[in-house]
């Protein structure tokens, strides 16, 4: 295919999330990118009627119609619950569509191996929607990342009834533990997890410690919950103290000089009074904002995807990222239940 041919693509599953990428793709068709929104699925007919006025595009109740419609599909985006993602994926990677499909890849192993063992038969490209991956912030991190030993991430969230299909932790906290694995270079050696449901029959509230085999540590805290929404991820590295806050896409990095050896929690807690106040936080340390290149993380993300259907080259987040983001959750959810049964919570 040429780089000025249009890639035809679609939607499917016109919720929230598909809404989101069926207004990037027009976005980026209007900005003149070699890409052409073709079609919109969705079984509900007032959400396909609302989604296909509302983007000028042609509605279909069900895959097979928007293929047999179609002349030729190139790419989709997989937006449905979760736990219909390998039977969306399978009509359209047996027609030869390359896929994006939202986070978590599967809502179990099983499925997640099904979509990956249908892209190898299919030499088709499957890219793991984990957009946080392309949050600016996340991207200048990469650049300052040297040996991180310690992670603590907050993602909290207030209560609303979307992806109520899944827990928290496949929810939420998925996308910290994507980009964690992302960061160490190394296989978890032990999970100890702890988990409530709320307001939900699934577990709302998670805090969850993973150990490394290099020794690095990662906590983690999600809640969809709570009253106020905090997206954060906050990491050490040898003299070295770096705050990352996912929803004002800035980075601020302490170097530590005669402050050397100083507790960690002290550190953080001096960071967090510097930032505030706008100030230089201590002696022996140096505070700086990491420049970072705004954008819309969604955008960033299928414009990735895109050139990685030109190109056929890996997606920047694999199919196989997906599934050890997903073996990681659901992991962390047998740890949670087997803390739950040894404390008398169920």
């Amino acid at each position: 295919m040429s780089a000025s041919q249009p890639l035809r693509v679609a939607v499917v599953g016109a919720g929230a999330f598909g809404r989101n990428h069926l207004r990037v793709y027009r976005e980026l068709e209007q900005a003149g990118q070699a890409v052409q929104l073709a079609g919109v699925v969705d079984r509900d007919s007032a959400t396909l009627a609302a989604a296909s006025e509302k983007f000028g595009v042609p509605g279909f109740e069900t895959i097979e119609a928007c293929l047999a419609a179609t002349d030729k599909l190139d790419a989709a985006s997989i937006c449905v619950p979760t736990v219909h993602h390998a039977t969306a994926a399978a009509p359209l990677l047996a027609a030869g569509v390359d896929l994006l499909v939202e986070k978590p890849l599967a809502a179990n192993i099983a499925d997640a191996d099904r979509i990956l063992e249908l892209a190898r038969a299919h030499k088709r490209i499957v890219q793991a929607g984990h957009l946080e991956r392309f949050n600016p912030a996340v991207t200048a991190a990469r650049t300052q990342l040297h040996q991180p030993m310690f992670f603590e991430a907050h993602r909290l969230s207030v209560f609303t009834p979307r992806s109520l299909d899944v827990d928290v932790v496949l929810d939420l906290m998925i996308h910290d533990l994507d980009i964690v694995l992302s960061l160490v270079d190394s296989p978890v050696r032990e999970v100890r997890a702890v988990g409530l449901p709320v307001l939900s029959r699934k577990v709302d509230i998670a805090n969850v410690r993973l150990e490394f085999e290099n020794g690095c540590v990662a906590n983690f805290t999600a809640s969809r919950v709570s009253t106020e929404r905090v997206r954060k991820l906050r990491f050490f590295q040898p003299h070295q103290y770096l705050s990352l806050d996912f929803a004002r896409q800035d980075l601020l990095m302490i170097d530590v000089t005669a402050a050397a050896g100083m507790d960690p929690a002290r550190l953080a807690a001096l960071a967090q009074l510097a930032q505030q106040a706008g100030q230089h936080p201590s002696a022996g340390l140096s505070l700086k904002k990491v420049p970072v290149e705004q954008g819309e993380p969604l955008r960033l993300e299928i414009e990735s995807f895109l050139n990685a259907v030109r190109s056929r080259n890996r997606p920047l987040v694999s199919a196989e990222d997906g599934r050890a983001a997903l073996a990681l959750a659901l992991e962390i959810n047998q740890a949670i239940a087997a803390h739950a049964k040894r404390t008398g919570l169920i």
